[in-house]
């Protein structure tokens, strides 16, 4: 699992790493060079475009949005709060572990941001942590077992819910999980935030969700093309 460091709201970075600062430089990042599909990737963290699905590693040019400098991204920016990003501007945004770090109510707002960003025809790609398969441990008292390894190291259902320990004591604030979903409640956000077409499923084995959705109407078939493309495998 790859968590992104959350830490203090801030807009622009002068810096020399490919970072922009201000609304000019900003813009600057979204003009399009021929055919080429526009990523935002929010709350990136280390990742990049190549450990994104399958989809994502052909014809596209990744946008990278964080709120750590140390991610080196394009754009200083939080989640619920795209400014910086104009509108109609991307044709996906791709959120790892990323919507847990929000509070509830910050949610809806973020999600109307990447609706606002987004082409008609875009996406929004999400993967969360599956509350649901955290709580079935946790109901049969093994809520301190590892539940599966992460690059960072064993993650147990505690992690899960309250978020990964090593990195909540070096930044409580910003590292602690704020809300978390189930399938049908991820699902029901989405709609909820103007997403009429969404796909979803959990990975209990990964303990993880993944959804996929669409600002218009999509046909079923057309919407399981795109997860096969551009969400996890399944299994």
């Amino acid at each position: 699992m790859t968590l992104p460091r959350w830490l203090s709201r801030y807009f622009g970075l002068p810096a020399d790493d490919g970072s922009v600062s201000g609304q000019e430089g900003a813009d600057s990042l979204f003009r399009r060079d021929g055919d080429e599909r526009l990523l935002l990737h929010i709350g990136c963290g280390q990742a990049d475009i190549r450990s994104l699905p399958s989809g994502f590693q052909s014809g596209w040019r990744e946008i990278r949005v964080d709120l750590d400098p140390a991610a080196r991204p394009h754009l200083l920016a939080s989640f619920a709060d795209l400014t910086l990003v104009p509108d109609g501007s991307v044709d996906a945004v791709f959120s790892s572990h990323t919507i847990e770090h929000l509070y509830w109510f910050e949610v809806p707002q973020a999600l109307a941001e990447c609706r606002r960003v987004l082409r008609p025809d875009g996406m929004l790609v999400t993967t969360c942590p599956d509350l649901q398969a955290a709580a079935e441990m946790i109901a049969a008292d093994r809520i301190d077992e590892v539940a599966y390894i992460s690059p960072a190291g064993p993650v147990t259902p505690f992690d899960i819910v309250f978020s990964y320990r090593p990195f909540v004591e070096r930044a409580p604030q910003t590292m602690s999980h704020k809300c978390g979903f189930t399938v049908r409640t991820l699902s029901t956000a989405m709609r909820e935030a103007g997403f009429p077409a969404v796909f979803a499923f959990r990975r209990p084995a990964h303990f993880d969700l993944w959804c996929l959705a669409r600002p218009i109407p999509t046909p079923p078939e057309e919407l399981e093309r795109l997860a096969a493309a551009y969400l996890a495998p399944r299994a």
